[in-house]
């Protein structure tokens, strides 16, 4: 019985010393879950915006378009990135810096700002391509950049905030966080 309060002295000890860690960094984590959350929210959305275009583009329904130019942008050949659809690539994208805000690791947060950090790019050289090649503006590819956008700037700063905590030793375990 004693050795156990021993134990969850010591363990309440160095939870108070890695909260205190975390605090000295600037770090807190309620700004942490706070991230999570707002890049979660932002890439639901970048993946209902993903998904429209994909239903679209495979049930043959057209697009619901203000430019005049989104039907022009889907049916063109930069459409697709290695014969698939850049939709698809987004969706994908968009579900995989979801799954990062479950975790709340260095790790995690690394591979999300580098899939938002190449999405970005690439949808910038899209925005190349429909003004100066296709000639057309797809409405849903704007809106799936300023997601991207907004994405980059929570990712980089979560990634700056984690990367500035004490980082767990060899063979903790994984800080899975669901809350």
């Amino acid at each position: 019985m004693r050795d156990e309060a021993e134990h969850k002295g010591d363990s309440e000890a160095v939870s108070l010393g890695a909260r205190r860690c975390r605090d000295a960094a600037g770090v807190s984590d309620d700004a942490d879950r706070r991230l999570r959350i707002a890049i979660g929210l932002l890439a639901l959305a970048g993946a209902a915006v993903a998904a429209y275009l994909v239903y679209s583009r495979y049930t043959g329904t057209r697009l619901v378009c203000t430019t005049g130019g989104c039907e022009t942008v889907q049916h063109s050949k930069y459409a697709k990135a290695a014969g698939v659809p850049v939709a698809v690539l987004g969706l994908i994208a968009y579900l995989a810096v979801f799954a990062t805000v479950l975790f709340a690791r260095v790790e995690a947060a690394a591979i999300g700002a580098a899939i938002v950090l190449g999405g970005l790019a690439f949808g910038i050289y899209l925005i190349a391509i429909q003004v100066a090649v296709i000639d057309a503006i797809c409405q849903w590819c704007l809106a799936s950049d300023v997601i991207l956008a907004l994405l980059a700037v929570l990712c980089a700063e979560r990634l700056r905030r984690l990367a500035a905590r004490p980082q767990p030793g060899p063979g903790s375990p994984p800080m899975a966080v669901a809350s």
